[in-house]
């Protein structure tokens, strides 16, 4: 496994991030020892670096996953905007994971910067947090170009954690090509940098490798995080990370696997998952919510706000 020193923060990181939203209560819902199994494999083969968000419902996985396991650098995110409640989210990520510091802490998903700049008192608990060691940098989540690029200037952002990939799936306000220049910026400005949904939410699956190869390419990435629900994932990724070609048999396991999100018969058409899908994919039709597959990143943010529980990844 390669590493990276992330930006001006001093951790190091492998190159592969284990992105913990696929196997929570939003995606796979695996049972909790099968999704900290999973976890522990990509710690054994390497990975030392795992991104996870308040929203995921993935804390008690993690916890499991790295006792007695060392040295593990975790990424979490709130959508927190007041600096009381922005304490409470990294206070009980600390408790739920069970450590008295969480490494990273970051804004989740800041579509502007007018945005950024309403969770300034957010930004100034991190910044307290992290004089008192309780966090060890502070940081940004975005889909938008804008936001990587304001993140960037930015004394209080330590870490920008992008969505980034080779056709730009997802990004809400330009091109990869643009995204890139940002990602170059930002580092090039002392930023850490690691990047999301390399694969665009499942639609690159076909070609990863490429997708993976390209994205790690790129000037200025230190790390990208993909999701995995599985141990030959992690094989497969891990392979691919280290430079080297999966195993046919691996390969062909995995050949075929798709991902979509499911909108079940007894929706009430409420709205309130369109409302909140980051990559605009979902509208309400003659009383129900309707998915566009080419938009849909397979977050499964949007089943966090349905309180009919009829949306989910599958």
């Amino acid at each position: 496994m390669e590493y990276r020193i992330l930006g001006n923060t001093g951790l190091k990181v492998s190159r592969l991030c284990f992105g913990a939203l696929t196997i929570g209560p939003l995606q796979a819902k695996l049972p909790l020892q099968s999704g900290a199994a999973v976890i522990r494999a990509a710690l054994e083969a390497g990975v030392n670096f795992i991104d996870t968000a308040e929203l995921y419902g993935t804390y008690p996985y993690i916890k499991a996953a790295c006792r007695g396991a060392g040295d593990v650098v975790i990424a979490s995110k709130s959508y927190a905007y007041t600096y009381e409640d922005m304490r409470r989210s990294v206070e009980e990520a600390c408790r739920a994971i069970g450590r008295d510091y969480i490494d990273i802490f970051m804004l989740h998903e800041q579509p502007s910067r007018l945005t950024l700049a309403g969770h300034a008192d957010a930004l100034a608990y991190l910044a307290d947090a992290k004089r008192q060691g309780i966090i060890r940098a502070a940081g940004v989540s975005t889909h938008t170009v804008e936001v990587a690029r304001a993140a960037a200037e930015m004394a209080a952002i330590d870490v920008i954690h992008p969505l980034f990939n080779i056709r730009g799936l997802g990004i809400m306000d330009g091109t990869a090509a643009d995204m890139a220049a940002a990602v170059a910026a930002a580092a090039a400005a002392g930023k850490g940098v690691y990047t999301m949904k390399a694969l665009g939410g499942g639609h690159l699956i076909k070609d990863a490798r490429t997708a993976l190869s390209w994205v790690l390419a790129a000037e200025g990435v230190a790390a990208v995080a993909v999701g995995m629900q599985s141990a030959d994932e992690v094989a497969y990724n891990c392979a691919i990370f280290g430079g080297a070609a999966p195993e046919d048999a691996l390969a062909a396991r995995l050949a075929g696997r798709t991902r979509r999100l499911l909108i079940e018969d007894w929706c009430v058409g409420c709205g309130r998952c369109a409302a909140k899908c980051p990559a605009g994919a979902l509208s309400i039709r003659e009383g129900q919510a309707v998915v566009d597959p080419e938009r849909c990143l397979c977050c499964g943010y949007c089943g966090a706000h349905c309180p009919e529980f009829c949306l989910k990844i599958i």
